[in-house]
């Protein structure tokens, strides 16, 4: 084969190729052109390959066609880029959408724990007979609630409050379509913390329980009534599925929904390092009190000025179509 008269015939085909390659945007016509030049130049290699020794534009040939290829075919987002979506749009909008669940979880947990607080406040066989002897109270209020927070290395407790947050909010999620397991756990919760905070302020340690309580209690509680909102709206979705087909229902909230357990994660990861290193230090009660509620307000800031809007652009917190699959036509 005679190499250079072959480059003189289709040379202007591999620079036309070339420059399409290199635009950033083509038109319908274009990117035709594209496919029919990339079809030759990859017959034109396949004949210097087999008729030339002539290495150079043989690489160079081969070059142009990886381009070309990833042109038409575009080329997967990098994992750093499909994080920063999933933290700006994805779970904002996801925690934007469940926003009302949470509300109602919280609100629930607040009325039982400040009942439960009124009950035991004053009604000492009551306190008798759920925290033990008067011994075992005294243990509690003395010692024992604010030891809790300061008997481990900080590092150690932040590390394990944070995966044992993480763990029952994925439970509540992962468990919420049964429609019974969060009530559930709401409700535990809410007594254990009423309970105890009507102890402490019966025995004049209001200002240590809360004190200690708030730190991190802000920004964690309100992870835990996200993550049961969103295991309620998931039972929702499988109890009244709208226009679509109940599994499809399911299965979009699903998805949505176990995006709010993985951006979770780093909520309360924020939340275990307030725990361990701020609720037990020795900076006044405001202070402490102060940089639990910074978090708290950024983290609220974050779900508004980032939620809203991307849930009102339609992002719902579930994946891309392209990965979801196809749905089934839905009336309405």
């Amino acid at each position: 084969m005679d190499v250079d008269a072959y480059r003189v015939v289709h040379a202007h085909e591999w620079e036309r190729l070339r420059s399409l390659v290199r635009r950033r945007r083509l038109t319908g016509g274009e990117t035709d052109e594209l496919v029919v030049l990339y079809q030759r130049t990859a017959t034109h290699l396949s004949q210097l390959r087999s008729g030339s020794s002539d290495a150079v534009l043989v690489e160079e040939l081969s070059t142009l066609l990886a381009r070309a290829r990833s042109r038409l075919t575009g080329t997967s987002a990098p994992g750093w880029r499909l994080v920063g979506q999933f933290f700006t749009r994805g779970f904002p909008a996801a925690l934007w959408r469940v926003r009302w669940w949470s509300t109602g979880a919280a609100a629930f947990t607040v009325l039982v724990a400040v009942a439960a607080g009124i009950w035991i406040t004053g009604n000492g066989p009551a306190q008798a007979s759920v925290f033990g002897s008067n011994e075992d109270i005294r243990q509690l209020v003395q010692n024992d609630f604010a030891d809790y927070y300061s008997e481990n290395a900080a590092a150690a407790f932040a590390g394990r409050v944070w995966t044992n947050n993480a763990w029952v909010a994925a439970t509540c999620i992962a468990l919420g379509i049964t429609g019974v397991f969060v009530p559930f756990a709401l409700l535990q919760n809410a007594l254990n913390v009423g309970l105890q905070g009507g102890l402490m302020i019966d025995n004049e340690r209001g200002a240590l329980f809360f004190g200690l309580i708030l730190p991190h209690g802000l920004l964690e509680l309100t992870a835990v009534f996200v993550a049961a909102g969103a295991g309620m709206k998931l039972f929702w979705a499988w109890v009244a599925p709208g226009p679509r087909p109940r599994a499809e229902s399911l299965a979009v909230e699903g998805r949505a929904m176990v995006g709010i357990a993985l951006g979770l994660v780093v909520v309360l990861f924020v939340s275990g390092l307030v725990e361990g290193f701020v609720t037990p230090s020795g900076l006044p009660t405001w202070a402490r009190i102060g940089i639990g509620a910074i978090v708290w307000v950024a983290f609220g800031a974050y779900t508004l000025v980032l939620g809203r809007p991307a849930a009102l652009a339609g992002e719902t917190g579930d994946v891309e179509r392209s990965i979801a699959g196809d749905r089934a036509p839905a009336a309405g």
